[in-house]
């Protein structure tokens, strides 16, 4: 074989597999348009491990959407009263953003909005810089905090309807979306158990449902002005008591009617841990593009990918597109996650519940979907 034809043969098979590579591609693109990770924001000092997680672990598995639970903890320069113990500074977010963008990830930041003030007794830094914006102020830290308790007590909430809450929360949105260069921002909105609460001057008396129909609305439209998508936690917007999901993965306290009254063009992130629960079915059917969300189960994670591949193949073209795909959850700090990912070997037991053992599972499902 000469010099010229060993050369054309080459050619002819990097073309194949160029084309055989865009074809996997574009075939795991139609089944699942996201395939997401989401994950508490790494501390400085563990910046290097989580760009390089990144870069050798969910890149490889073709994720394409990263939400990092930044809340707080970044070098605010619009407020900076509100930064919280340990914060991102610009540089480091930059580097999040070069990794991601060299791999084809598009970044999503998180706030936690509305509920989620809180966390056990420690109040989060919103409503200790502003105790103004608390909806219940009357009600304490306990010093031992435990579930359940005589107030109900799970995460505090802001007044939605206080006059100077929505200018703060915007400059701070604003700023972590610029330098995060995104065109959606994940506002949270989760597990919500203090709403329209009788004793606020504001809220008081006022529909539990309006009210955060109101609030997503609000968020919504501030976001739609600089051209980004609203991304929210589903749960607040599922009847609790009459599917049987109960107060977390749902809603006891009638939020649940604001599936009716906010704009459809929210992403709704559907997120059920224990069980393969078919909600996403609700969601798309209200208008609604829905990302089905697993946390550390393997096992439900492989059933969640196959419903949703079952509902895009048995239903209406309207429907099909509004299944976005699926994203694991992550709900341990990052430096534990990273930790036990590459400290424990893989399990010889694929049910076994851990987050790290849920990755690989539910990746190495999508692999092999190409």
């Amino acid at each position: 074989m000469n010099i010229k034809t060993y050369g054309i043969l080459l050619t002819v098979a990097f073309v194949m597999f160029f084309n055989i590579s865009i074809s996997a591609q574009t075939k795991l693109d139609s089944l699942l348009p996201v395939r997401g990770f989401c994950i508490d924001a790494p501390r400085p000092a563990g910046m290097d491990s989580f760009i390089h997680f990144i870069g050798n672990e969910l890149a490889p598995r073709k994720v394409n959407t990263l939400i990092v639970q930044i809340e707080y903890h970044y070098q605010f320069k619009s407020h900076p009263e509100l930064i919280d113990s340990f914060a991102l500074s610009k540089a480091d977010i930059k580097k999040i953003i070069a990794v991601c963008r060299k791999n084809n990830i598009r970044v999503i930041p998180q706030i936690n909005l509305l509920g989620h003030q809180s966390w056990a007794n420690h109040t989060g830094k919103l409503l200790r810089v502003y105790p103004q914006f608390d909806e219940t102020p009357a009600i304490k830290m306990p010093a031992i905090y435990v579930w359940p308790n005589a107030d109900n007590l799970y995460c505090r909430s802001y007044c939605p309807l206080h006059p100077d809450l929505h200018p703060i929360l915007f400059e701070v949105i604003d700023e972590l979306c610029d330098v995060f260069e995104s065109d959606a921002f994940h506002a949270g909105m989760d597990e919500v158990f203090y709403i329209g609460d009788d004793k606020c001057p504001r809220c008081g008396g006022r529909d539990k449902a309006e009210l955060f129909a109101g609030e997503v609305r609000t968020i919504h439209d501030h976001l739609q002005l600089k051209g980004r998508e609203m991304w929210i936690w589903g749960d607040r917007l599922l009847d609790g008591k009459t599917t049987g999901l109960g107060e977390w993965e749902a809603s006891f306290n009638n939020t649940y009617r604001a599936v009716d009254m906010i704009p459809k063009d929210v992403v709704i992130c559907d997120w059920h841990y224990d069980r393969a629960d078919k909600t996403a079915i609700y969601f798309a059917m209200k208008g609604f593009r829905v990302i089905t969300c697993p946390w550390r189960q393997p096992s439900t994670a492989v059933i969640q990918i196959n419903d949703i591949l079952n509902f895009k193949q048995e239903s209406t073209p309207e429907m099909n597109a509004r299944f976005l795909g699926i994203m694991e959850t992550i709900w341990v700090r990052t430096d534990t996650f990273l930790n036990n990912y590459y400290t424990e070997p893989p399990s010889a037991t694929p049910i076994e519940n851990t987050p790290w053992n849920c990755f690989r599972v539910m990746y190495g499902a999508i692999d092999k979907l190409q």
